[in-house]
């Protein structure tokens, strides 16, 4: 099979995969009265479950993967939030270093940290100058990944919660077809759907 052939059977390969379709989890007896079915092995639809983690989570970022049941991320969470906030929080000491440095030799005092032995600078004014826009660039980054790891947190309960409500069937099912031509030595894609009853 030549490269050209191949690459695009790989891509159908890799993207393709088994659909299902929800099952009911609601039974209407003759009588008209609503049965709920259990043991169904995922949680009832609730519509307002990923409403209610994805609050959970903006009020306490963790809290809606507890809700969801998903204690596991919750490190992941704590851990995104606090490397944004060292890295923002080391920043702004740096900036702060350089600032009050700045600031002095711009009021003509020459005893900074950066004064070598004999008066001589190790670190000039303009450097002063490129360090605090340096440090206030990657203060503002860690601000960003700060509010980014947040919304994360956020839509990960929210998504966690819709999928917990969804019922993988084998009753429906959605995969790739290949059928190999003996005679022209070609390859036919195409998908297969199956329904049983």
């Amino acid at each position: 099979m030549k490269l050209k052939q191949l690459i695009p059977v790989l891509i159908f390969i890799l993207v393709s995969g088994s659909m299902a379709a929800q099952e009911d989890s609601l039974l209407v007896d003759p009588s008209g009265e609503i049965i709920v079915q259990q043991d169904l092995g995922y949680k009832p639809y609730d519509p307002l479950a990923p409403a209610r983690a994805a609050f959970y989570s903006a009020v306490l970022p963790g809290l809606g993967q507890a809700y969801n049941g998903k204690y596991w991320k919750i490190p992941i969470a704590y851990a995104g939030l606090g490397v944004g906030i060292y890295f923002y929080l080391n920043n702004d000491e740096q900036y702060n270093r350089y600032r009050s440095v700045y600031k002095r030799r711009l009021a003509g005092f020459r005893d900074d940290e950066f004064i070598g032995p004999g008066g001589q600078e190790r670190v000039t004014t303009d450097g002063l100058i490129r360090a605090q826009r340096f440090y206030q660039q990657n203060k503002e980054i860690s601000l960003l990944v700060i509010v980014g790891i947040y919304a994360l947190n956020i839509i990960d309960a929210n998504v966690d919660a819709h999928l917990q409500q969804f019922n993988v069937s084998e009753d429906l099912s959605l995969k790739p077809a290949f059928k190999f031509d003996e005679y022209t030595g070609r390859t036919g894609y195409g998908l297969s759907l199956n329904y049983s009853f």
